[in-house]
């Protein structure tokens, strides 16, 4: 099944920011899959001092911005899940700094973290999988705005593409 990719009608513009850097493709969850190799690529290519350096003081560091990522994933996961649920009830938002913060990522190493995220993506994409076109397009209210179910997937994939952008441009300078 085809999901549509949200116009920037059908988002908050922080969304968007994220969405935008979508590739079209008729395919979002084949994205996911091959997206998520390249960022395991990416960041197993680092040494320890790159994965625990950040590029400027008070920024996270590569460890914690992989964590980052998992917990957004599965804030928008859960987010995509009850709305195509039928769930009305709003769902908030989080804080993301108080995430990292408590996340302990930089006591971890890299091999677990590329672990838990290749589980966690499999088990994203395996419940996308299961939603059929109703689902999609059931919303529901996320963060004060009436929100698709399919805007999710997008959100995971952009933001990815985000993050990996910052590693490459100023962690790695590529």
């Amino acid at each position: 099944m085809t999901i549509q990719k949200p116009s920037q009608n059908d988002c908050l513009p922080y969304q968007w920011n994220y969405i935008s850097l979508v590739p079209d493709t008729k395919d979002i969850l084949g994205e996911l899959q091959v997206q998520l190799i390249d960022t395991i690529d990416l960041v197993t290519s680092l040494d320890d001092a790159t994965l625990l350096s950040s590029y400027a003081p008070g920024k996270w560091t590569i460890l914690e911005m992989l964590v980052h990522m998992m917990d957004s994933e599965r804030v928008f996961a859960y987010r995509a899940l009850r709305i195509a649920r039928k769930d009305k009830h709003e769902l908030g938002g989080y804080d993301e700094n108080l995430f990292a913060t408590y996340s302990k990522a930089n006591e971890r190493k890299i091999l677990g973290i590329v672990k838990e995220f290749s589980l966690l993506r499999a088990s994203t994409i395996e419940l996308f999988q299961i939603f059929d076109e109703e689902m999609w397009n059931e919303v529901g209210l996320a963060n004060g705005k009436v929100t698709k179910a399919s805007l999710f997937p997008f959100m995971i994939c952009g933001h990815e593409i985000h993050h990996r952008n910052i590693i490459e441009e100023r962690y790695i300078g590529k």
